[in-house]
């Protein structure tokens, strides 16, 4: 095989007889390869940090957060955009998932779609991408066409712009990335199969960027999911207990407080516990920048660990 300058493209020593390993032999060595995944991401420490802050800024502002992806990379941004509404009772633009080869690349492989930075560019310019917005593009490689395409795009239109790559992007890409976070996880199991370490890391670099982002503006309590959607029995479940927990009300009180509050966690928390009505407590809420934390007194209860069998 021709040497390939991108650590994801390269030929992995350790796995180089996994062709002939047995089922236990070929979970031993994935284990083994996945453990430095971690250490990777927490490289990365201070640049996650960084662009949870500007994802933070961007939706207290109004702005949205985008990302732009082809094949794995794509699908990962696409899965974690669509969780946010439901996670954090945020708007399905908010969060918003572009990759190559349009919906239907999410189910079958659009083949060419990613080598085509034009289409990068003509998908910033359908979702209206603004100064207020963040794009940040995802690429294993750090080379992906369609991405720098659509980070250059995002950037001539005022944006904000990031990139996350398993592999040191090249100037042209990291000459439109105002932040690169780049996880070296190094040569695939399988090479230069990156749905692997490549991956996974890419998924906890984006459940971190989101969630802290979504934290920092106060869609939790403590580390209560109180903006949950209660779109179907288990949400409904987990939001009546949420505010069980939280108050000490029954589960009937629970189901009549969330009820006044317009189907609200957050707002049906605070109107228990401070005895007022719905309109006082959004105004509350409001005024503490959507933080439940700066309008009660305290912390939510302390985590009561389950009992021992």
């Amino acid at each position: 095989m021709v040497l390939d300058s991108r650590v994801t493209e390269q030929r992995n020593p350790r796995t180089a007889d996994i062709d002939l390993a047995s089922p236990e032999e070929i979970v031993d060595l994935m284990n083994a390869e996945d453990r430095g995944v971690p250490l990777a991401v927490a490289s990365q420490r201070d640049r996650i940090a960084e662009m949870i802050a500007i994802v933070e800024r961007a939706f207290r502002a109004g702005g949205r957060l985008f990302y732009a992806g082809a094949g794995t990379s794509g699908r990962l941004g696409v899965l974690d955009a669509s969780e946010c509404p439901p996670t954090f009772g945020v708007d399905f633009d908010m969060v918003q998932g572009m990759i190559a080869g349009g919906e239907q690349a999410m189910f079958r492989a659009q083949e060419g779609a990613e080598d085509s930075p034009e289409r990068g560019a003509r998908d910033v310019d359908a979702r209206d991408v603004g100064p207020r917005d963040v794009l940040v593009g995802i690429a294993a490689s750090g080379t992906t066409p369609y991405v720098r395409g659509a980070l250059a795009r995002a950037r001539e239109l005022g944006a904000t712009t990031g990139i996350v790559a398993c592999s040191p992007p090249p100037e042209s890409t990291l000459a439109v990335a105002d932040v690169a976070i780049v996880t070296i996880t190094g040569p695939e199991v399988v090479t230069g199969s990156t749905r692997l370490k490549a991956g996974t890391a890419t998924k906890m670099v984006l459940n971190m960027i989101t969630t802290g982002a979504m934290i920092r503006i106060g869609k939790t309590y403590g580390n209560l999911m109180v903006d949950l959607k209660a779109t179907n029995a288990k949400l409904v479940d987990r939001s009546q207990r949420i505010v069980m927990e939280v108050t000490g009300a029954s589960r009937d009180d629970a189901r009549a407080i969330i009820d006044a509050a317009g189907g609200s966690v957050k707002t049906a928390i605070v109107m228990y516990s401070l005895g007022v009505d719905r309109e006082q407590a959004e105004r509350a809420i409001s005024e503490a920048g959507g933080v439940v934390r700066r309008v009660l007194p305290g912390a939510p209860p302390p985590v009561t660990p389950p009992p021992v069998a």
